[in-house]
């Protein structure tokens, strides 16, 4: 979008977190104009949900549920609201996000930051009867001494407000969470997890890290299915730096954006293999080609955040097109036909 460039400098001139929150409220005030139509050939169903195209806002962009109606009207097919955690929370102090120009990419160290449960709640309420999906995610507080009762609680808040459920063990962030992603941890984890969503209730969806060995990969992909997960979310940020270029390489935080799409895609591609749990991918979309690539590793859709930071709100649209004529230039009629083709 014309606009986007003409206000990408004025953004880029100020901190990272303070141009982001400048987004969400031009977005509460409907600054930015409906997509046009999805293409038919990107209509797909994934864990039961049925999406008009696979391209999903991963968490992160809209923590407290304050836009999600907004950017399912920029174009996405679906909208992941949160991380939530049962009380609000300010997070790591500031600064705490940054932009690796040269790298197309971000790390950011937030921590959860959040405003909590009830308010996050009582948005998805007011919601009700409206279209689109909107999935809910939810974490748990930095110093809960029972990090599973927050999962517990959070889910028990949203599951009759909510589209799916992602359980957020992966970000880096928050000291000692990753460890929930261990196989008895992971086990009991999902176990109270799927009990607090209830028989029949929404998909309820495991988002792991990127940092995962072929054993962890394994594990986790053994606990999710007998513990009846409905699908994995391959994956959160990674703390690797790997070829980085910025003066910012060296903060420490997860890593998302371009230098995380090669190794979330073959995270992604392993538990393809691992496991017949529908899978999101996530890490370093940017263009039709890249969500392309996921789905041929075996994502049934995709999501994307850090993207939008350097392709604006017209990226959305941009993928799908592309999306779309790569399909077709393959020979594929649906979506669903290119899934795992490379797995």
């Amino acid at each position: 979008m014309l606009a986007y460039a003409l206000a990408r400098p004025l953004l880029f001139a100020l901190d990272p977190e303070t141009a982001h929150g400048l987004t969400i409220r031009a977005l509460k005030l409907g600054l930015l104009p409906p997509a046009p139509a999805d293409d038919p050939i990107l209509a797909t169903s994934f864990a039961g949900l049925a999406l008009p195209n696979p391209i999903g806002l991963a968490a992160g962009f809209d923590k407290n549920a304050e836009v999600p109606d907004a950017m399912l009207r920029l174009g996405f097919g679906f909208v992941e609201a949160g991380t939530v955690t049962p009380l609000a929370q300010p997070g790591n102090p500031r600064p705490r996000m940054f932009r690796l120009v040269e790298d197309r990419a971000v790390i950011n160290r937030l921590g959860f930051n959040n405003a909590g449960l009830d308010a996050y709640a009582a948005r998805l309420r007011a919601r009700a009867g409206r279209p689109g999906i909107v999935g809910g995610n939810v974490g748990a507080n930095k110093d809960a001494t029972d990090r599973i009762a927050d999962y517990v609680r959070g889910i028990a808040a949203v599951r009759d407000h909510v589209g799916y459920i992602t359980v957020n063990i992966s970000s880096p962030n928050t000291p000692g969470l990753r460890a929930l992603q261990s196989r008895d941890a992971l086990a009991e984890l999902v176990g109270r997890s799927m009990e607090a969503r209830g028989a029949g209730g929404v998909p309820l969806f495991v988002k792991v890290a990127p940092d995962l060995t072929p054993e962890d990969v394994a594990d986790i992909a053994e606990v999710c299915g007998a513990g009846g997960a409905d699908g994995l979310i391959v994956s959160n940020t990674t703390i690797t730096r790997e070829g980085l270029r910025s003066r910012h390489a060296g903060e420490t935080g997860g890593l998302s954006g371009a230098p995380l799409l090669a190794r979330s895609t073959a995270v992604l591609r392993a538990f393809r293999q691992a496991t017949p749990l529908p899978l999101i991918g996530v890490g370093g979309v940017a263009s039709g080609a890249d969500a392309y690539a996921k789905i041929r590793a075996g994502a049934g859709a995709v999501q994307l955040y850090t993207g939008l930071v350097y392709g604006g709100p017209g990226l959305v649209a941009k993928i799908k097109r592309e999306l779309a004529a790569l399909l077709r230039r393959d020979g594929f009629a649906s979506v669903a036909d290119a899934v795992g083709v490379d797995a």
